[in-house]
């Protein structure tokens, strides 16, 4: 049984159907909750869940930022060339503007965090099942 399970359910706000519009850039299953649906605001905020093990594709925000507010489980967040930090509820990240970087679940844990998100994203290559798990190794 993995950690954290009650996670699954929604911890402050609900988890949300399964992320099929950006699965191409995760490894493992996500959920992804809108949670502001205002076309004047030019911000995305969304819950994003994802099971253990998942993790989505090295990215760069261009344009904006992206700012992370962890609500529940465990997780990583790392930039590159930097190590990787564990992440757990309570923590807030910010990511700035060109930074290249990844987030996802630790390998036994569900995890979840509201993403505030502006500018444009440039997906790019997945963490790799090497790269994570020298990650996991680290904990």
């Amino acid at each position: 049984m993995a950690k954290n399970e009650s996670v699954k359910d929604g911890i402050i706000f609900p988890k949300g159907p399964k992320n099929d519009a950006y699965a191409q850039y995760f490894v493992g299953q996500s959920y992804l909750q809108g949670l502001v649906n205002d076309p004047e605001v030019n911000v995305g905020v969304g819950n994003v869940t994802f099971e253990p093990g998942c993790r989505n594709n090295w990215h760069i925000h261009h344009d904006g930022f992206q700012i992370l507010l962890v609500t529940g489980g465990e997780g990583w967040y790392q930039e590159a060339g930097k190590k990787a930090q564990l992440l757990k509820p309570g923590d807030v990240i910010v990511t700035h503007d060109g930074v290249k970087h990844w987030h996802g679940a630790t390998k036994d844990s569900w995890f979840s965090h509201v993403a505030i998100t502006a500018g444009t994203p440039e997906w790019l290559e997945p963490v790799s099942d090497e790269e994570y798990a020298s990650v996991e190794e680290d904990k």
